[in-house]
């Protein structure tokens, strides 16, 4: 009975720790490149910033067209006084004809006042400080937005470098799997070879130690693909457990005809940050418009009402008044040239960043274009490498079992056929991320992933 009772509960502790183990499992989600890259652009932080961003820029332009509209203000304020000395420059009459008008001053006590205040004011004449204030405004928002953009091309091309890593590494763990397969069979033979006396002992160390070897470089291989993932995930706004199977597909491409100055034309006409610094020159010539207006008096269209009671002396009610006000601070006419010289020197800050970025633009595609003609070159070379090794290896293994090579050279020949399909692996992606990169470069990837 006991016995009954101890299989029974151990096959339940088994099916608990299976349960638990499955439910701490990684999730496993086949993703494809453009899927990677549309979670990324949803789940971006970057992107969250650059919005923020709009939005102040968008808010300080409403802000500016804001100033156009009239300003109302209006004050009001009860106020307890004590007994003043009331004096009447303006005698008062008597209603019955007796007594004089200091008897009836006198007389007054003033304790009290209440008295409120409106007063309106539409600009019609600033200087034209308004109207370049606006323009300014409006370019720095248009600037913000290409900004943003030029961020999203960003995020774009660190989703494809990412996602690259982790088919690289997921490839890598392949590949090594496969050869460690391979070294064990290996093993396995020569154990039997050596057994049997047809071998020396020292053969089957030297298989042993590649085996050991491997498996060395496949724990390293896991590693930075376990890497790599976390990086995905957080990146994708993931589970950090999930992990991803790139689809090899992701990596196929047509290959582009165009030469260096035509990508160059496409840069200058689709770059993002270009087109940006563009709009902020303009905002930096409509803020020194803006600024020279300081010199010029302010025109406003002008309106008010007064409202008084101060009992036992005076009511005012219904005093409208309305009319234009001029409004002009000489202090302008010293002040303003200090405020004018550093618009103008904003000016040539843009100006000149202006000039670099166009030659640095002209590097940056000169270096990703010479980049995409190397990575296209490796893959025929690393194509040829491949049959090469495997070829080798054949040979190789050929002479090692007639007993003309060693089986280091056997080993090595294994080692190199390994490190060619790796290479030739790698350089297909190295080359997907080169014409990427040219794209970016060029201000055409975001035309591959448009917004939803």
């Amino acid at each position: 009975m006991r016995h009954n009772i101890y299989k029974f509960g151990t096959i339940a502790a088994g099916l608990l720790l299976t349960a638990a183990l499955q439910a701490s499992a990684q999730e496993t989600k086949n993703l494809s490149l453009d899927e990677a890259v549309q979670l990324s652009l949803q789940n971006s932080k970057q992107l969250k910033l650059s919005r923020a961003k709009i939005d102040d820029a968008t808010a300080t332009l409403r802000e500016a067209r804001d100033n156009q509209l009239p300003d109302i203000k209006a004050s009001g304020a009860y106020l307890r006084v004590n007994n003043p000395n009331v004096d009447l420059k303006v005698k008062l009459g008597s209603s019955s004809g007796s007594g004089s008008g200091e008897s009836q001053q006198s007389t007054i006590k003033v304790d009290q006042a209440a008295y409120a205040l409106v007063n309106a004011s539409l600009p019609l004449f600033s200087g034209l400080r308004i109207h370049y204030g606006i323009q300014s405004a409006k370019y720095l928002s248009e600037a913000a937005k290409l900004d943003a953009d030029n961020d999203r091309e960003a995020v774009i091309q660190n989703t494809i470098s990412a996602y690259s890593n982790i088919y690289k590494a997921k490839r890598q763990v392949d590949l090594v799997n496969e050869n460690l397969n391979q070294a064990k069979q290996r093993v396995k033979d020569f154990s039997n070879l050596e057994q049997n006396g047809i071998i020396a002992r020292n053969d089957l160390l030297k298989t042993q130690l590649q085996e050991s070897n491997v498996e060395l470089t496949l724990l390293d291989a896991q590693n930075e693909y376990k890497i790599a993932t976390i990086n995905m995930d957080l990146m994708l706004g993931l589970p950090e457990n999930t992990e991803i199977v790139p689809d090899s597909a992701s990596f196929q491409y047509s290959a582009d005809t165009r030469n260096l100055s035509d990508w160059e034309q496409a840069a200058l006409q689709n770059r993002n940050d270009i087109a940006a610094l563009t709009f902020r020159e303009k905002a930096a010539f409509a803020n020194v418009r803006a600024t020279k207006g300081e010199y010029y008096p302010g025109l406003a269209l002008t309106g008010g009402y007064i409202a008084a009671d101060i009992p036992n002396l005076l009511t005012i009610t219904n005093a409208i008044n309305g009319g234009i006000g001029l409004q002009y601070n000489l202090g302008s006419l010293w002040k303003t040239g200090a405020k004018v010289a550093q618009a103008k020197a904003k000016v040539q800050q843009v100006l000149a960043n202006e000039e670099m970025l166009n030659d640095q633009v002209r590097i940056q595609i000169s270096q990703a274009y010479q980049n995409y003609l190397v990575a296209q070159k490796k893959i025929d070379v690393y194509n040829t490498a491949v049959e090469q090794a495997k070829e080798n290896y054949k040979i190789t293994n050929n002479k090692y079992t007639n007993n003309l090579v060693t089986t280091t050279d056997l080993l090595e020949a294994d080692v190199a056929q390994l490190q060619a399909k790796l290479n030739y692996a790698f350089a297909q992606v190295d080359a997907m991320i080169a014409y990427k990169k040219l794209l970016q470069t060029a201000g055409l990837l975001s035309a591959q992933y448009p917004k939803k």
